[in-house]
């Protein structure tokens, strides 16, 4: 099957399935390794330390984080072509909430660019010292770290939307739609109730691990089994 403009659905699937890959691996190098490794919560001097020593390190990081929103760019609009034959509605609906979750998580990645030039002295007049100037630093790193909290409330919802479809439309396995359904809303839950609770922000990898599962599972399949799913899809569009 082939869209309007005739470009194959089945080379759209597979590089659905390779943006799914590829915004995995980055998210996952930056926030256990180029930033997980460097930030320590609490000890701005520690912190910054950790990346004065290591400023190549973060700024790899900062990148790795761009390509990652990239990739899930390219990702939602690849499920937005397969799946607005099953309810172009929801499936724009789904596209809107990732397109502002993006939105979201781009902008606060300046942040990582801001504590980088507090902690090098490049923009201070010289009214503040090292020790408010890691604060500083640290509290940039902090606002980030929300900002991408709260563009998961609608990563959950826009990708259990999409997820919907899938289960629905029948293209993929029924038990990685039926997961990534659950995973979606668990990930937006509880990245809701971490503003209302923050005490429970330390349990945070509870609720990603489900989601990572997932969409490493999705990305495999689509990369794997693109032509089975674009025959599902060409059999549903014909009937």
């Amino acid at each position: 099957m082939t869209t309007s403009q005739g470009t194959s659905i089945t080379s759209i699937i597979r590089l659905t399935g390779a943006m799914y890959l590829i915004q995995m691996a980055a998210g996952v190098f930056t926030q256990m390794y180029a930033r997980g490794s460097l930030v320590v919560s609490g000890d701005p001097t520690q912190t910054a330390r950790n990346i004065l020593d290591a400023e190549r390190l973060f700024r790899v990081g900062i990148a790795s984080d761009l390509l990652c929103y990239g990739a899930v760019l390219v990702a939602s609009w690849g499920l937005y072509v397969l799946l607005r034959t099953v309810d172009r509605n929801i499936a724009l609906l789904a596209l809107l909430f990732r397109l502002i979750e993006l939105s979201i998580h781009f902008n606060v990645t300046l942040n990582s660019l801001t504590a980088l030039r507090l902690l090098s002295g490049t923009q201070n007049p010289g009214a503040l010292d090292a020790g408010q100037l890691q604060a500083l630093s640290q509290l940039a790193l902090a606002t980030q770290g929300l900002g991408i909290r709260m563009g998961f409330i609608l990563l959950g919802i826009g990708s259990a939307l999409f997820a919907w479809l899938l289960y629905k439309s029948s293209y993929i396995a029924q038990w990685i739609a039926g997961l990534g359904a659950f995973a979606s809303l668990l990930l937006a839950t509880f990245a809701l109730a971490v503003i209302v609770f923050p005490e429970t922000a330390s349990l945070q990898m509870v609720s990603m691990l489900p989601m990572g599962l997932y969409e490493v599972a999705l990305g495999v399949y689509l990369l794997m089994k693109a032509a089975t799913v674009d025959q599902r899809a060409s059999v549903r569009a014909a009937t």
